[in-house]
C-alpha cells in the first residue's frame, strides 16, 4: 500500500513540474494533457498489448495499481495548466 501511495505521489509531481515546465517554455496552458492524452497513455498501453487477447481482455488485465498512477500523473498535467494559467492571470508575463 505505502508502494502505491509513493508511487501516485512521484507521478502527480513528475507531471505537474514537466507540465510546468512545458507551458513556461512554450506559452500553452494546456499542452500537457494533450502530450499525456495522445503520446504517452497510448505507448503505456502499447507496450503492455498482448496481441493473443481481445481488447476487453486487455483492458481487463490491469489492475488498480496500474490505474491511480495514470490518473494522479493526468491530475499533474491538469494542475500544472490551472497554476500557468492563475498566474499569467495574476500579471507573471513570463509564464
Amino acid at each position: 500500500m505505502l508502494q502505491i501511495i509513493v508511487a501516485m505521489m512521484l507521478f502527480f509531481v513528475m507531471m505537474f513540474g514537466i507540465g510546468f515546465i512545458l507551458n513556461m517554455l512554450m506559452k500553452t496552458t494546456w499542452f500537457p494533457i494533450y502530450l499525456y492524452l495522445i503520446v504517452l497513455l497510448p505507448l503505456g498501453i502499447y507496450y503492455t498489448w498482448d496481441d493473443s487477447m481481445n481488447f476487453a481482455q486487455n483492458m481487463g488485465a490491469y489492475t488498480i495499481v496500474d490505474y491511480l498512477p495514470a490518473i494522479t500523473a493526468l491530475a499533474g498535467a491538469y494542475i500544472s495548466g490551472t497554476a500557468i494559467r492563475s498566474l499569467r492571470r495574476g500579471g507573471y508575463k513570463m509564464f
